[in-house]
């Protein structure tokens, strides 16, 4: 077995060096992600941050092994998931869960409520059809759904919200250690934004989860992180507690996406977007150095010539760049 030597016994999931390449055609190659790092301690949540395209889902789908990246390691309780042999792999499964982005289009059409939170019980085999309903009809419940109303429906007879809490309910029935969210409130309205989040945080709490949560809303993320880390063009560019990344961004980027967050006050002026305008650089053939300083208003010579290595600023608060903004 593959375990990995860990100082601090609190960290549940270690990601080392994950690089994601796919096939783009005509000989040329998507860098999705380019060796990124970061730990997620027992209990918290980390919030994984970026515009569309960044890579942040290939990084979530890379850590699920689906598929597996193409470098790097990813360790689960010290455990190297991406050196397993699959047959080792499946059985590891119910440690780590994932929450899709688009919660009707998750939930296969043509079966109902049962079987879709009950299949993760199904595939594991180890209990009989009395105990299985008993825990299917608890996790409903535990997400705010009548068992007895939902169990026998179709997923077109529910809402987004009601459809997103379905897939909750199928990812915690096997008390998994990590929770994965991708961009899990996106496609549902505002209000009932508001009611997954407390869920999800409920759930946090009820369950023992750890969480990786990635959105490009940094308003949503705010509400429900311990840390964060901001990701640009399959790169980190900083990483830092929820609060002082907010109060103090010190990447050009993280401050250019926290000047675009609207605040709900109509007598507040809009922030300034401090970007050079021009066409967001392609993943497949990504700028040289560092990878924001075509749109950076800060960028120098030494940007385009050298990667900027991730640094600690503050306890806790790391940041890649050559030129980082002051306080």
């Amino acid at each position: 077995m593959n375990r990995q030597r860990q100082d601090d016994h609190d960290i549940i999931l270690a990601v080392r060096d994950l690089v994601v390449e796919h096939d783009g055609g005509d000989g040329r190659t998507v860098h999705a992600v380019s060796g990124i790092s970061f730990d997620i301690r027992r209990g918290e949540t980390l919030g994984l941050v970026g515009e569309s395209g960044c890579g942040k889902t290939s990084a979530a789908r890379a850590v699920m092994q689906l598929p597996r990246p193409t470098r790097g390691s990813v360790h689960l309780e010290g455990m190297n998931l991406a050196a397993l042999p699959r047959k080792d792999l499946r059985p590891l499964r119910a440690k780590f869960q994932m929450i899709f982005q688009d919660p009707i289009a998750s939930l296969n059409p043509r079966r109902r409520v049962r079987d879709i939170v009950g299949g993760p019980l199904a595939v594991q085999g180890e209990l009989g059809t009395e105990e299985k309903n008993r825990r299917i009809a608890e996790v409903l419940s535990d997400v705010g759904l009548n068992a007895e109303q939902t169990m026998e429906r179709l997923p077109h007879e529910f809402s987004g919200g009601q459809c997103q809490r379905i897939s909750l309910a199928r990812a915690i029935i096997l008390e998994p250690k990590l929770l994965i969210c991708d961009e899990p409130v996106s496609a549902l309205d505002v209000s009932v934004q508001a009611q997954i989040l407390n869920l999800l945080e409920e759930m946090k709490a009820r369950h023992a989860l750890t969480m990786l949560f990635i959105s490009h809303d940094l308003a949503v993320v705010k509400h429900i992180s311990d840390r964060v880390a901001v990701m640009y063009l399959g790169k980190l560019c900083e990483l830092a507690p929820a609060e002082e990344l907010y109060r103090h961004p010190g990447h050009p980027y993280t401050a250019a996406l926290l000047a675009a967050v609207p605040a709900p006050d109509p007598k507040r002026p809009l922030g300034r977007i401090d970007m050079v305008a021009g066409e967001l650089p392609s993943p497949t053939d990504p700028p040289s150095g560092c990878r924001f300083r075509t749109r950076c208003p800060h960028a120098q010579p030494l940007c385009a010539e050298q990667e900027p290595k991730a640094g600690e600023v503050s306890p806790g608060h790391t940041i890649a760049c050559h030129f980082p903004l002051s306080g």
